[in-house]
């Protein structure tokens, strides 16, 4: 299996909270985050949505689907998410969110591996399209979010 650890920051002018709703309700983002074809409920978790299991559908930029399910094994609200994935791609992906000013920072460490044979023998010279493939994935998360924060300020704003 080929390896991949990708790092994605993200900087938004919006209290923690609001961000932190958005990116933890995952069932949300094929309404905002581009590539994000659908998302399943397979198990409920606790309280704290420990031990749920959502099925996730992504499409980008290279002619390919992936689809994976990940399972939350840890929560702290507003600040981390943990989660195990395992499908197409099996690893670990934890967000971690923290206030700086006026801003909120979005932290995502995605360490995975393929597990489909094609991705796995072209990955010596895929590696670059993939990681570009990734980044351009979630630049579409990024400006979506940036997107539905503005959306929900200028709806306050009309109050």
């Amino acid at each position: 299996m080929a390896q991949y650890e990708f790092v994605t920051i993200w900087k938004f002018k919006a209290p923690q909270q609001r961000v932190w709703d958005l990116i933890f309700h995952s069932e949300d983002w094929p309404t905002w985050w581009r590539g994000v074809e659908r998302v399943e409920e397979l198990r409920a978790g606790d309280a704290n949505h420990v031990g749920a299991v959502h099925r996730y559908t992504w499409k980008s930029k290279l002619p390919y689907r992936l689809i994976f399910e990940i399972e939350t094994i840890r929560v702290e609200p507003i600040s981390a998410i943990e989660g195990r994935a395992i499908g197409e791609l099996q690893g670990i992906g934890r967000w971690q969110l923290l206030k700086e000013g006026e801003f909120t920072i979005a932290r995502y460490d995605w360490k995975v591996e393929t597990t489909k044979p094609w991705m796995n023998l072209l990955a010596p010279i895929a590696r670059p399209f993939f990681k570009w493939n990734h980044d351009v994935v979630m630049n579409w998360g990024r400006q979506g979010l940036e997107k539905q924060i503005a959306e929900s300020d200028h709806s306050r704003t009309k109050l």
